[in-house]
């Protein structure tokens, strides 16, 4: 017979110490998704409701690391935890797999990734780190495809640069930054043609083309595509907001504003950050 899930007061009344902290958020999960006296809302979840939280958490990490803050990194990194007990959770309840099976799979992984520190190949640098995790990669998978393993569910802009990087390492690759350029004015002639006369699919696939090719300009120059824009984001929103100050003690709503009168102000606003 298969044994009782806990619930919530059987965790609550065990004591910190008593296992290792993982083992208590692990029977955490698996009270709140316990039939008996769990959760209604984790009770309902799947693996496809679950993702949209799983990538946001990823986020927040992302944001915590980039504001340097301590304090939030621990605790967004808590959350994205959490994230992989719940996955590993509904896993289990279908026999498939458990949280343990996940962490050993990622521990031999990164042992067999890493012979030059638990074998006896040698890595002096980065880039031999690299290739050897290159070469195991695949050896695990013979015969795929250059660009496996690059995730459809990845933001564009990052799936867009991995997939140049794993062309690249094949050959597939321009000289420099400048023929890129030149692709790039090809790309902009093409964006011209498609707005006078192509249809909205055109339009959507020149598009494309084109914020592909500034990835793959923003690799060359050893620029991160997903970071460019994030700035460009954060550098638009503080312009923006500084533009709407300006503006709301000149007029009781900017609405008010002429487009020039915005524009005029904009330029201010990037004058005041030079």
């Amino acid at each position: 017979m298969k044994k009782r899930l806990d619930t919530v007061q059987d965790v609550e009344d065990k004591p910190l110490g008593a296992k290792h902290p993982l083992d208590r958020l692990v029977e955490v999960m698996a009270a709140l998704r316990n039939p008996d006296g769990g959760c209604p809302w984790d009770l309902v979840q799947d693996f496809k409701s679950i993702v949209p939280y799983t990538i946001e958490e990823a986020y927040e990490v992302a944001d915590a690391i980039e504001r340097a803050d301590m304090d939030d990194l621990r605790e967004e990194l808590g959350d994205l935890l959490l994230q992989s007990v719940y996955h590993a959770q509904m896993a289990s309840e279908q026999g498939c797999f458990t949280i343990g099976d996940v962490i050993e799979g990622v521990t031999e992984k990164m042992i067999a990734r890493h012979p030059h520190v638990f074998g006896d190949a040698r890595a002096s640098n980065p880039e031999d780190v690299n290739r050897i995790w290159e070469e195991r990669k695949a050896a695990e998978k013979p015969g795929s495809s250059a660009l496996e393993g690059v995730a459809r569910a990845l933001p564009a802009l990052m799936r867009a640069q991995k997939l140049q990087n794993k062309a690249a390492k094949t050959g597939f690759e321009w000289p420099g930054p400048a023929q890129v350029l030149d692709k790039l004015e090809e790309e902009l002639a093409e964006m011209r043609e498609a707005l006078a006369c192509g249809s909205l699919e055109e339009k959507r696939d020149e598009l494309g083309d084109l914020m592909f090719v500034l990835v793959n300009l923003g690799r060359m120059m050893g620029l991160d595509a997903e970071e460019a824009l994030r700035h460009g984001n954060d550098k638009f929103e503080r312009r923006f907001k500084g533009l709407e100050i300006e503006l709301k003690l000149k007029y009781k709503d900017m609405s008010d504003a002429s487009l020039v009168e915005m524009k005029q102000e904009w330029v201010r606003q990037k004058q005041k950050e030079r």
